[in-house]
């Protein structure tokens, strides 16, 4: 009887040991449905421009970016410095066609409060060139593009270098003073392109202490005339002759004839 329940036990315990295995790692956070959960991938951005392009001829910068939406404020800083007209302009006459880097409107709000309005009209409008590039440049060709590229600010690659390199899924940019990326494509139509930026791209051409409007030229002021040249001449030595001689000073005639006629009243008394 001893030897059975031996046996059975014996039994028992061999076959719970043979259902347990290795404990195994937990699979990662899940989610309330069962699932695992991943964190997403960082995504470059959309090559999709977000306004489709229109008829030939009829490309208008401030409408793009109208309809994208979200970049009043670079709207109104192209409108005041009449970049936007250039722009137009140069579309319909250049073949190289024309990059632009559009910061959003929370761009520019995030600008130290009042930046825009302390400056100046030149700097308003080196800010807006800066963001044009007067040639056409497609997503890829961000990878093979010179450095620093050449903005619309007269080529001034020293007070103004925009460096920027793309390695097929991004694009980042640096002027030395801003380091940001392309978001997305606005628009592209192999003429003219347009990024969206999230920061303004401020370089220290644009921030460079402005020289000091020069002070207007005093009034110039009138010579005064010599009292000498004013004032009638007044005989004070006797005439000379063309002969040599000395003649008597000469005086009005009214006086020599009243002299003549005393004269003549004397002699006849006498």
């Amino acid at each position: 009887m001893m030897k059975q329940l031996l046996l059975i036990f014996f039994l028992l315990c061999s076959r719970t040991s043979g259902q347990s295995g290795p404990a195994t790692a937990p699979s990662g956070p899940t989610t309330t449905s069962g699932q695992s959960e991943s964190t997403p991938p960082v995504l470059p951005p959309s090559s999709v421009p977000l306004v489709a392009s229109g008829p030939s001829g009829s490309v208008e910068i401030t409408s793009i970016l109208k309809k994208a939406g979200k970049f009043s404020t670079f709207i109104g800083l192209l409108k005041s410095t009449q970049m936007d007209a250039e722009i137009n302009t140069r579309l319909k006459k250049s073949n190289q066609g024309v990059t632009i880097f559009a910061p959003t409107d929370t761009a520019f709000s995030d600008l130290q409060t009042g930046t825009l309005n302390t400056f100046t009209d030149q700097q308003k409008t080196e800010l807006a060139r800066f963001h044009i590039v007067p040639s056409f440049i497609s997503m890829s060709q961000f990878e093979t593009v010179s450095n620093p590229v050449h903005t619309a600010v007269d080529g001034d690659t020293v007070g103004f270098p925009l460096n920027v390199v793309g390695n097929g899924t991004h694009v980042n940019m640096t002027t030395g003073v801003v380091n940001t990326t392309v978001d997305s494509v606005v628009y592209s139509d192999g003429q003219l392109a347009v990024y969206k930026i999230p920061q303004v791209l401020l370089s220290q051409g644009i921030l460079r202490p402005q020289a000091p409007a020069p002070a207007p030229l005093p009034p110039k002021v009138k010579k005064a005339t010599p009292l000498s040249s004013q004032a009638p001449s007044t005989p004070t030595a006797a005439s000379v002759h063309p002969s040599g001689g000395t003649g008597l000073p000469r005086y009005p005639a009214a006086a020599v004839s009243v002299g003549l006629a005393v004269l003549a009243a004397l002699s006849f008394f006498l």
